[in-house]
């Protein structure tokens, strides 16, 4: 799928110019299925990676999807919002071919042994073996509509052109016809993403397309044999016989395939690493923390499952937490109070991601019956979370050290712009410290802004714990102490 301003590869000037050429190197033509088909056991057999960028599917749906393509069946993808349906189904186009050739300005892409249009025909018979030919890249061989209300039949099928009939040609002329998206797509892959939302009548449109491979265009049907992959994702609720979507169209797609979020923590970090663009560092404990709460999100019994929790809100709350990390950075960076002071490096640290509570309600469906109350539960889930990663990180440590600081009414402060070197210092040596960075993963000689991100995470495990107490100023500092 081509990006707006992206330039396409230039086609290796060794490949075949004339038709004549094409047939003495020996190529054959292929259905878009049958390349799908063939490449991806190609990359079976070679053991290459045959979905690079697909995180957590490879023994649910990969091979759900892969058994598809092989039979040969259109399929629907059916899963809730930000499960990567639209990733996954972009990917299919590394399948295709590098480069196909095509008979130069055709608008469906008419391959120059697989001539479709009368005009085509007529070329190709006229030219013979001296045809010129062009070579298209499989970036261009793909296109994509999302479904809304207003979609009509011209946008997805064509529509006729009224300036090519008043020119004098005949509406059982192709060439009267303003070709919509799918039929444009012609030797590629075409897909629908929310499928249900289509009217009706829209989807009555694609049943030609799936199963006859031709079109009809304000009644008129033109025996143009579409060579398509087609593909659709849908909200598993919609894509019922209750939902809006017709049993006919349903029953036209080989396969559906049900999606899902990520199965275990260490997929959701997986997937968070892979997406998130972070200013800052984050360190692994702190994206546990959100890969628990994203997960906790998505199984509390306030927020609606029918929608779904998109795995782009813990994405989005990594990136939350690394903007917060270099805020702070920037912040202490400036002022008299800073001078002469080692520059504070942009490190998250656990208390960061309290501010993703109330940016990231938006992407949460609670429901009715929780208004009002979406940022306390959401603070409630980040508790939870938290507490969840203390202990599968810090389990069986001995932290008697961390809860001797507050001892005899002392107090450890820390805050949104408490600096590491004002944390460190207040917390000066403790026994075990060396250890809980060890179990953070954050190396034998960590900055002082990774330590200061370790002994906040211990101090904010042991409050949730109930082993220290803890207090927020009116100026925004928490303060650890005996509770």
């Amino acid at each position: 799928m081509t990006e707006p301003n992206q330039v396409l590869p230039a086609p290796p000037a060794d490949l075949p110019a004339t038709l004549g050429a094409l047939r003495a190197a020996g190529h054959r033509h292929r259905t878009v299925k049958q390349e799908l088909r063939d490449n991806l056991l190609a990359r079976m057999r070679t053991g290459e990676e045959r979905f690079p960028g697909i995180v957590g599917y490879d023994d649910t749906v990969l091979p759900e999807v892969e058994r598809a393509l092989l039979a040969g069946h259109d399929m629907v993808l059916l899963g809730e919002r930000g499960q990567g349906k639209t990733r996954l189904i972009r990917s299919l186009v590394a399948l295709l071919d590098e480069w196909t050739p095509v008979i130069p300005g055709s608008v469906l892409n008419e391959h120059p042994m697989r001539p479709l249009t009368p005009a085509a025909r007529a070329l190709v018979a006229e030219r013979g073996d001296d045809l010129p030919i062009g070579w298209l890249h499989r970036s261009v061989r793909y296109g994509e509509k999302l479904a809304t209300p207003d979609t009509s039949v011209g946008d997805l099928i064509g529509d006729v052109d009224p300036v090519r009939v008043a020119q004098g040609r005949t509406l059982g002329d192709p060439e009267t016809i303003h070709f919509g998206l799918v039929p444009r797509t012609n030797r590629g892959i075409f897909a629908v993403n929310e499928l249900p939302d289509l009217a009706e009548r829209i989807q009555v449109a694609l049943l030609n397309v799936l199963e006859e491979r031709d079109i009809q265009v304000r009644g008129y049907q033109l025996r143009l044999p579409l060579d398509l992959f087609l593909v659709a994702s849908a909200n598993p609720e919609d894509y019922t016989n209750r939902g809006r979507i017709i049993t006919p169209l349903k029953d036209r797609f080989g396969a559906e395939i049900r999606t899902h979020y990520p199965l275990d923590v260490d997929l959701e970090l997986a997937l968070i690493r892979q997406e998130a663009d972070l200013v800052a560092e984050v360190p692994e404990h702190v994206l546990e923390v959100l890969a628990r709460f994203a997960r906790a999100v998505r199984e509390s019994p306030s927020v609606d499952p029918r929608s779904g929790v998109s795995a782009r809100f813990a994405i989005a709350a990594a990136e939350t937490v690394a903007a917060a990390a270099l805020r702070r950075s920037g912040l202490l960076a400036a002022g008299p109070a800073a001078e002469g002071v080692r520059p504070e490096a942009p490190v998250a640290r656990v208390g960061d991601a309290v501010s993703v509570t109330s940016t990231l309600r938006g992407k949460v469906e609670f429901e009715s019956g929780e208004e009002g109350r979406e940022t306390e539960i959401l603070a409630h889930l980040l508790r939870t979370a938290t507490a969840e990663a203390f202990r599968a990180r810090l389990a069986g440590l001995d932290l008697s050290g961390f809860t001797a600081l507050v001892a005899d009414g002392r107090v450890v402060e820390t805050g949104e712009l408490v600096s590491s070197a004002e944390l460190l210092r207040q917390v000066g040596t403790v026994p075990g410290l060396a250890k809980v960075l060890d179990r953070l993963d954050l190396g034998d000689a960590p900055t002082p802004e990774e330590a200061a991100a370790g002994v906040e995470f211990v101090l904010e495990g042991l409050h949730l714990t109930r082993r220290l107490g803890k207090d927020v100023t009116e100026s925004g500092r928490t303060v650890y102490g005996q509770g």
